[in-house]
């Protein structure tokens, strides 16, 4: 503001853009192109959650993210009077067949939008499902780009929305990047997320070990398939959260980039230094959002945002300060978009890459952050007799992940109870009338939502052609049979038959079965 210049980037090596990357994986990082500023929307109806992008889009969102609702994210269809009754469109769009995908994305040309679809037990349903709607508008696979986050092996750590065991899911992800390794060159097939590991109560240090661990798992996984880690790694993608605690995110941050690209290199013997970039995607802390005094979620989310730019993420979202009360309303998620901006455009951290690089501090949070993270993955290695994907399986089945995010989650709840923690608003600071007017102005999703989205679904059920889709079911039966047919194209088949999600994951549970989890003593 005072005219000063500045330059791209200030101290010693090594600088951004340079192995091992601890200080962004991009020479001048925003200064030549700032973040996605990707938010996350979904509710209602397709056709709802359609008006919503458009909306973000109409305001200077640059991508856009899709949050499906309980149902869907459970591979249910909403007309499953036993698992979906009472929850259709309630956390997020309900998408039951490809006509629902059809309607989200009506007049949004996919060629031109990077989108991202949080889901993961169904995700080769919905990937095939917007493969099928790229393909009806004319747009060539080759030019989608975005992400899904299909990361199942959190699902069992943390999230819990799995339908098959680990390893019959293992083989769908690994199918998956074998198509779109193939089809898709820029579409990331894998969102290797610490988001909702950290959401569930995990430590920084935990999600930063537990998410990278996922990563190599994954990038095992692939070379066991077959594939060569130069064809797939660049497009392995990460999702981190962005909690409260300012320093120790940014050296989550860095120390994230670091591990990645060293063991990558040095253990993955991957030779093209796009296969060693850590690339990701942030999103503020949902679980950090209190229903006391609501308004003041939104200092809270814009501190976060800043930490996540200042950590070097290649993209953001923002939560709505309503979020602990309700879906966002539109005015909410305006706000939330309008922090980012402010944090690109107003307060001059885009003008220099890694400014904070060479703090004491910040340099010693980052090498604490490697060596406890480091510990865990040796911890799994240990577990996997050498293999972090046995590791990973083995840690799952026997409740390690589990028992650790439970402890830290304990701890934590146990402070704020206990007032060692503060938080304001809630143990601190209150006003004595909190949450007195929080019913008001909140974006509800009533009965009729419901009702409309099971009209919708019978009225595809009656026009489509019932042969078609048995046929294609049959297929995609036996696509899951034989371990050496990839499962995209049955599945392809299936969703342009109009086949339902439920149906076709009721077809792969009848040859994959579905994950019980069992109880930890």
């Amino acid at each position: 503001m005072s005219g000063v210049p500045v330059g791209a980037v200030y101290g010693g090596g090594p600088l951004p853009g340079e192995y091992p990357y601890t200080r962004g994986i991009y020479p001048e990082m925003y200064r030549s192109r700032l973040w996605t500023m990707r938010m996350f929307a979904g509710f209602g109806t397709a056709v709802d959650t359609n008006g919503r992008f458009k909306e973000i889009l109409r305001h200077g969102g640059t991508g856009l993210s899709t949050a499906f609702d309980m149902p869907t994210l459970m591979g249910r269809d909403s007309d499953d009077e036993v698992w979906s009754a009472g929850e259709v469109g309630r956390a997020g769009v309900a998408i039951d067949t490809l006509a629902d995908m059809e309607d989200l994305f009506a007049d949004i040309d996919l060629g031109s939008v990077s989108t991202s679809m949080t889901i993961n037990g169904p995700a080769i349903v919905a990937l095939a499902q917007y493969i099928a709607v790229a393909d009806k508008t004319g747009v060539d696979r080759a030019t989608l780009s975005g992400t899904i986050q299909n990361d199942i092996l959190k699902e069992y750590q943390a999230q819990k929305e799995y339908i098959f065991p680990p390893r019959p899911s293992m083989r769908i992800v690994t199918d998956m990047m074998r198509f779109t390794t193939a089809e898709m060159p820029r579409w990331h097939p894998v969102s290797i997320s610490g988001y909702h590991i950290r959401e569930a109560g995990s430590t920084a240090a935990q999600e930063l070990g537990f998410t990278l661990a996922n990563g190599f798992a994954y990038v095992e996984a692939a070379q066991a398939a077959g594939l060569d880690i130069d064809d797939f790694a660049s497009r392995l993608s990460f999702f981190f959260n962005s909690h409260s605690d300012f320093f120790e995110e940014i050296g989550k941050f860095r120390a994230a980039r670091r591990i990645w690209a060293t063991w990558m290199k040095e253990r993955y013997s991957a030779a093209s230094e796009r296969s060693l970039l850590c690339r990701f995607h942030t999103q503020t802390a949902g679980v950090s959002l209190t229903a006391q005094q609501p308004e003041i979620n939104i200092a809270r989310v814009a501190i976060q945002a800043l930490a996540g730019v200042l950590g070097g993420t290649q993209s953001l979202h923002t939560d709505a300060f309503d979020e602990a009360l309700a879906l966002p309303t539109e005015k909410a998620a305006r706000i939330a978009l309008r922090s980012q901006q402010i944090v690109a455009h107003e307060t001059g951290v885009a003008s220099v890459a890694d400014p904070l690089g060479g703090s004491a501090y910040v340099e010693w949070m980052t090498d604490e952050m490697e060596r406890r993270a480091v510990e865990i993955l040796d911890h799994l290695l240990e577990l996997g007799d050498g293999s972090i994907l046995e590791g990973v399986y083995e840690g799952i089945d026997n409740g390690w992940f589990v028992g650790g995010i439970a402890d830290s989650a304990y701890r934590f709840e146990r402070e704020v109870n206990e007032g060692t923690r503060t938080i304001v608003g809630v143990n601190a600071f209150c006003d004595g009338d909190d949450g007195d007017d929080n019913g008001a102005n909140l974006l509800r999703i009533e009965q009729d939502t419901e009702d409309l989205q099971l009209k919708r679904l019978a009225a595809v059920k009656q026009a489509r052609g019932d042969e078609a889709v048995r046929r294609s079911l049959e297929a995609v039966g036996q696509a899951a049979r034989d371990a050496g047919t990839n499962l995209m194209p049955p599945v392809i088949d299936a969703v342009n038959a109009y086949a339902t999600e439920g149906e076709i994951c009721d077809t792969l549970a009848g040859v994959f079965g579905r994950y019980v989890e069992q109880a930890i003593v």
